[in-house]
């Protein structure tokens, strides 16, 4: 498959460590790389595949007929693998991957409306069904845009862009990623790291269009269920708000996420023995090499954990 980079893909590989005989879960199949690195490196192994995105699992067509039977494709959500998982009758994994955010694939299509970068329709749905970023920018009020731009994109001017976002839609509905674009550049100051004055608008939108914080969070818990003593979860994150939730999840479920107050009476409680241990103490990350060649993993942070075995 061309036209995308899996990013850190042998810290990854090192990290979930394939082997033979083992069942794993790429949650985000995408272009394929996680998929076939895994199956390559344990030629033994199982591998289900996940994407919300009808046009990933179409992609994969080739690549299920080469690693067939070992390889399955599952159209959905991967905060819904437990369904999805038990249909198939798997209720246990030894390893899980999960690549976080938008696919290359995705934001060099115009016309799917992830990017700022061509001009096409508002869209966003990586499902391509339900509400789109156009349906949200024409129909919110102006408190819940500036929420979106505000909470999901950390966007400073995000009242003055709702306000004017408000204000023109009145005229004429938004309809392309275009006319969006320059409405919200021209209320933001040039930034001087160079980064174009849309992109955090564009990625609040993103994430609300495709509820991906939840998304997260919901993965995050399914996967540590279904996680065999020694299995791992590998996570790659881009945005700094997924980052973060998969920091305090690894965390939280490592008995890292530090002690009570003794003022607290529930300091007094029996602690309970966590079920995982942290394979990376602080977020890897990509090496110069990489970013050089591939500038979408400049914003890469690996985190990995393994389940513990069960007392005795």
């Amino acid at each position: 498959m061309t036209g995308h980079l899996p990013v850190m893909l042998a810290e990854v590989i090192a990290a979930l460590a394939p082997r033979d005989g083992a069942t794993y879960l790429d949650c985000t199949f995408g272009g394929g790389g996680y998929a076939t690195a895994i199956l390559d490196s344990a030629p033994g192994c199982t591998l289900y595949a996940m994407d919300r995105d009808p046009d990933a699992i179409a992609r994969g067509a080739d690549l299920v007929a080469r690693h067939a039977p070992r390889l399955r494709l599952i159209e959905g959500r991967f905060g819904d693998m437990l369904e999805h998982l038990a249909a198939l009758g798997v209720t246990a994994l030894d390893g899980v991957v999960m690549d976080l955010g938008v696919s290359s694939f995705q934001l060099d299509e115009a016309e799917r409306g992830f990017s700022f970068r061509f001009d096409g329709p508002l869209d966003m749905r990586m499902e391509k069904h339900g509400p789109s970023a156009a349906d949200l920018v024409n129909t919110r009020t102006e408190e819940e845009l500036a929420d979106i731009l505000f909470h999901l994109g950390e966007e400073r001017f995000a009242r003055r862009i709702a306000r004017a976002i408000v204000a023109r839609r009145l005229e004429q509905p938004f309809t392309t990623t275009g006319d969006l674009a320059a409405l919200v550049r021209s209320k933001v100051p040039r930034d001087p790291s160079g980064i174009d004055g849309a992109t955090r608008s564009f990625q609040a939108l993103r994430l609300a269009v495709n509820d991906e914080l939840g998304e997260v969070e919901r993965g995050l818990d399914a996967a540590a269920s279904l996680l065999a003593p020694g299995g791992r979860l590998v996570v790659v994150a881009f945005h700094s708000l997924e980052d973060r939730i998969a920091k305090r999840f690894m965390a939280g479920v490592s008995g890292r996420a530090g002690n009570a107050s003794r003022h607290d009476p529930g300091a007094l409680a029996a602690r309970v023995a966590p079920r995982f241990r942290l394979l990376t103490t602080r977020a890897q990350r990509p090496g110069s090499e990489e970013t050089s060649n591939n500038p979408r993993a400049r914003s890469a942070r690996l985190r990995a954990l393994e389940r513990l075995e069960e007392a005795a």
